[in-house]
């Protein structure tokens, strides 16, 4: 099958307020996760993997840190001129506004999609944990002549009500777009479950265009709530993609299937992380068929020189000095000392930990220096006094030094 021009817009202008702290001085696509990687490479390595090389970024606040992530880690061909990953900020063509929704960020941007003249064009979030093969996508939306498709992942019944919901009969066709409803529509075929929409979308672009310039009129600036439902009302062709049958490359049997987390708030940010450990791991992050790309770094071998490590994941440059890490995630540079004690916790890039403290169910974020026999964590009776408790019970340590580059 000839693939059509497509081109590519991801949302990364998050605030990521439900992950204070750690978008404290960030955008929550910039926010460090796992032993390597940001939360923006998820959907880049997707679209890269799938062989899509004409991406832009639209960002919003907090945006530096981000920016200068892609731009070391992210460049593509500088000899094709479709092969990029272009950051774009919100440029005021229209007022002095900043994106007003995500179909507003797109209108503000028609510039791009005009100048560029896809026959696609892919709109997809910028804050989820997941593998996807985008060409799958892509062949359903053209196998059924579809103006627009959404991703869609199966979610139970019973939490249906916390999601943007898909009717959609046995053909996918979509009948109707509802938000957070009291009383969902199931799958066809399954009544145990409902359709959720993950907020990735698929537009032949002359039906988008069209769409985006009508919701703007009506100062409707939203995807979900209003540009979909408008354009299912118009008798637009609209289907729903089961993010389930999305079969990626390299996924072990023991993996959960259609894995997909809204790492929006510090509890799910934390069991995402614990979701990579153990010998059969619900999300397997080495996948050399389907690969996350890590951020580049110059950073020796991490090292060893005594201690006790179980079930945990450590990046390079890390220095451990006889100590116990236990169910943990050690980003690159941090420095343990002796007599340390770490479990269930997520240690964030050159991090210190001095001699004799001990940490359970703890964030710290980048370049903290935490002080020698301190407790802080999980049954900790005196709380930490830079600590900010999350209404789940993890602590996290605010970064000390805030810094553009973490």
């Amino acid at each position: 099958m000839a693939y059509p021009k497509i081109l590519a817009m991801i949302m990364a202008g998050g605030r990521g307020e439900r992950l204070f702290p750690l978008t404290f001085e960030r955008s929550k696509p910039a926010v460090p996760f796992g032993g390597r990687y940001r939360i923006i490479d998820f959907v880049l390595s997707n679209f890269i993997n799938s062989q899509i090389f004409s991406i832009y970024l639209l960002v919003q606040y907090k945006s530096q840190s981000l920016i200068e992530h892609v731009r070391e880690n992210w460049g593509l061909s500088a000899v094709m001129s479709d092969h990029f990953v272009t950051v774009v900020p919100p440029q005021m063509r229209y007022g002095p506004d900043w994106f007003q929704g995500t179909a507003n960020a797109v209108f503000q941007n028609l510039n791009l999609i005009r100048q560029h003249k896809p026959e696609l064009v892919i709109v997809f979030g910028a804050d989820h944990i997941y593998r996807m093969d985008i060409r799958k996508i892509i062949d359903f939306h053209l196998e059924r002549n579809a103006n627009a498709t959404v991703a869609a992942r199966p979610v139970p019944i019973s939490e249906a009500s916390s999601f943007g919901i898909i009717d959609a009969d046995s053909e996918c066709r979509i009948k109707g777009f509802v938000e957070k409803p009291k009383n969902p529509p199931s799958m066809p075929n399954d009544p145990t479950r409902a359709y959720c929409s993950m907020g990735n979308y698929i537009f032949n672009t002359d039906i988008l265009i069209n769409a985006l310039i009508q919701a703007e009129r009506n100062k409707e600036y939203d995807f979900g709530k209003q540009v979909i439902p408008n354009m299912l009302n118009a008798g637009k062709k609209l289907f729903a993609y089961d993010f389930e049958k999305n079969i990626i490359p390299g996924t072990r049997p023991y993996e959960e299937l259609g894995y997909w987390r809204d790492v929006g708030t510090i509890k799910a940010f934390w069991d995402a992380h614990q979701d990579m450990l153990g010998e059969k791991p619900l999300f397997e992050i080495k996948n050399e068929l389907w690969p996350i790309r890590p951020s580049r770094n110059e950073l020796p071998a991490m090292k060893i020189l005594g201690g006790e490590i179980t079930n945990s994941i450590i990046a390079e440059g890390t220095v451990i000095n006889k100590s116990k890490i236990i169910n943990s995630v050690i980003r690159r540079g941090v420095v343990i000392e002796e007599d340390v004690e770490v479990r269930d916790s997520i240690i964030m890039d050159y991090v210190v930990l001095k001699k004799g403290c001990t940490l359970n169910k703890v964030i710290v974020d980048a370049y903290n220096v935490i002080e020698e026999n301190v407790h802080i964590g999980y049954d900790v009776k005196k709380p930490y006094w830079r600590a900010h408790l999350d209404p789940s019970g993890i602590t996290v340590i605010a970064t000390e030094k805030q810094t553009a580059r973490l």
